[in-house]
């Protein structure tokens, strides 16, 4: 649901910084990479550490490559296949990189195994969430469904709840509670997306075999 707003708000905003790198002569491709490249170091760097606020902030700065990179490509009329394709692998990476800077804090000074659980499971549910898309498109479904909480969401959700979680270490109270809050939603909504993609495939298939079972019978 955040994409699908969010995204169109953002694209303009970040349009004029992606025309500026394009008359610097910096290419769409290097945008994905260093913007991959600053959210894995921020999370793996600050999060085991438990400095969520300016691993945050560091992750956010970042972030947002994943916007002004397709900018630059449609500005340049330079769309492609491959552009698509190493956008969304690492789209992938950064994700993992974040659940797993915030697994590796709970299994370590976070001292909490149930978190470091959910944060594991946040990681891979959300992977499986992307695959179960890309999967049924590649078998030519549409999976025409909006789930509860996807990529945008994820992101928002748990980025959010860091960056005021780290406020703890700058004197504010029980505010750190926030971050578990967070990721125990973002693991029930990540479940809760699964499924209705899974419904949603599974309804579309029936629907195309008998599609393509009535035009056989037709035939026939």
């Amino acid at each position: 649901m955040l994409n699908k707003y969010a995204r169109a708000f953002f694209t303009r905003v970040l349009t004029p910084f992606a025309a500026l790198l394009i008359r610097l002569g910096v290419s769409p491709d290097a945008v994905t990479l260093i913007g991959t490249g600053g959210v894995v170091a921020g999370a793996l760097v600050f999060y085991p550490q438990g400095e969520f606020f300016w691993g945050t902030v560091t992750i956010t700065l970042f972030v947002f490559s994943d916007l002004v990179d397709g900018n630059m490509a449609r500005q340049l009329g330079r769309s492609s296949r491959w552009g698509a394709f190493l956008d969304s692998t690492l789209d992938r990476v950064a994700d993992s990189a974040i659940f797993g800077g915030l697994a590796l804090w709970y299994a370590g000074r976070g001292d909490d195994l149930a978190l470091c659980a959910v944060a594991i499971f946040c990681l891979a549910s959300g992977q499986v969430v992307s695959y179960t898309k890309a999967r049924g498109e590649s078998i030519g479904l549409p999976v025409n469904v909006n789930g509860l909480i996807e990529r945008a969401e994820r992101l928002v959700i748990s980025l959010v709840a860091c960056g005021f979680s780290g406020l703890h270490k700058f004197g504010v109270p029980h505010i750190q509670i926030l971050l578990p809050i967070a990721l125990w939603i973002v693991a029930a909504g990540s479940f809760i997306t699964l499924i209705q993609r899974m419904v949603t495939v599974r309804r579309e298939s029936a629907e195309a075999d008998a599609a393509v079972a009535a035009v056989e019978g037709e035939a026939g």
